[in-house]
């Protein structure tokens, strides 16, 4: 089920930006008994993209009351936020109305195996492009991304890994990166590309309430095989372990079970619960 600025609808203007550009932004979340996990977070995300390409971004309570139209109870929910219709040409008029869909989708199914075994991972030829301007949005053009995830067809694979034009470790292809070393918790820069997720924000705040030392910094391939434990996060599968990276293994590490765990009572913590109303609480 698909809602466009409120109105149930499957089609969209070909005049509109996202369509003919990429332009706009997105955000996916995680719904699981009629409550969405980190509302607050995704929201704050979503506010901080629409400013960086400069779209006005709907309020909280209207995209709250669009989301309660789909009645999701365990479902993925996604935002997209267009910048409008326009005619041909790459200029934006100043006055200029912002589209917003919201749409309701099942929920991806992750085996339990995968979190107890780790999953395997490879790199790929695709580059993460050069873009401060863009670092850590969001936005609607994701085909660096469906390119390199068109790099294999192996179901063993569960993803890969894409580098910069310099050879450092950006993010995964549907995924942010979390490496520990030296009982450092990281996770590489995005002040030149790649997407800023909520899931990897979360776990970060969840490893210091735990003691565990964060930072964000550059890592090399070569750099990130000879780690103690990675992992990949997103909104969807949480944490998963990665046990093999281009042939490289990794054992269970003890970090896993206290990450996993703290994960588990944030998930908690930050659920927004959608009530069937013209209004929402906080559950």
């Amino acid at each position: 089920m698909r809602l466009l600025n409120g109105q149930p609808q499957n089609r969209i203007s070909m005049a509109d930006r996202a369509f003919q550009f990429g332009d706009g932004v997105f955000r996916t979340m995680r719904c699981t008994g009629g409550a969405i996990e980190f509302w607050a977070r995704h929201y704050s995300h979503l506010e901080q993209d629409c400013a960086a390409l400069g779209i006005v971004c709907p309020s909280a309570s209207i995209l709250l009351e669009d989301l309660s139209r789909l009645r999701p109870v365990d479902a993925v929910l996604k935002i997209i936020i267009t910048r409008g219709e326009t005619a041909r040409g790459y200029s934006v008029p100043d006055q200029l109305l912002p589209n917003r869909i919201v749409q309701l989708a099942a929920l991806p199914a992750y085996p339990e195996q995968l979190y107890q075994q780790g999953v395997k991972v490879r790199v790929c030829s695709t580059q993460a492009s050069w873009q401060p301007a863009l670092a850590g949005v969001k936005h609607l053009n994701r085909l660096e991304n469906v390119l390199a995830r068109r790099e294999w067809h192996d179901p063993d694979i569960f993803e890969g890994l894409m580098l910069d034009r310099d050879g450092f470790v950006i993010e995964g292809v549907m995924s942010n990166v979390l490496v520990l070393s030296d009982n450092i918790l990281s996770t590489p820069k995005l002040e030149q590309s790649g997407v800023s997720g909520v899931m990897c924000e979360v776990i970060f705040d969840a490893a210091v309430q735990h003691g565990l030392q964060v930072e964000k910094r550059a890592w090399t391939l070569d750099e990130i095989k000879q780690s103690d434990a990675i992992w990949l996060t997103n909104s969807l599968m949480g944490l998963l372990p990665v046990s093999d990276l281009c042939g490289r293994h990794f054992q269970s590490h003890a970090a896993q079970l206290l990450l996993s765990g703290a994960l588990k009572q944030l998930r908690q913590k930050e659920k927004f619960a959608i009530v069937d109303l013209a209004g929402m609480t906080k559950g």
